[in-house]
């Protein structure tokens, strides 16, 4: 299992962090996604690293943007 971490900018509610969390959960491999509204901090889990790339466009298609990865 790997875990990366991202900033995402522009979430204000709770519909937010669903839609971010229900996009980024369809990335195949991905088994665990948590979203923290307050410091906008997107933390997912999956059984082969993550391709970032994909972890920006699933939020891109929720609204939203990726600040910073780690």
């Amino acid at each position: 299992m790997t875990t990366s971490t991202f900033t995402v900018s522009g979430m204000t509610c709770g519909h937010c962090v669903s839609s971010v969390r229900e996009e980024v959960s369809e990335i195949p491999g991905v088994t665990t996604v948590e979203v923290d509204l307050p410091t906008g901090l997107l933390t997912v889990t999956a059984a082969t690293p993550v391709d970032s790339e994909a972890v920006s466009r699933a939020v891109k298609e929720a609204g939203y943007a990726v600040t910073a990865s780690s």
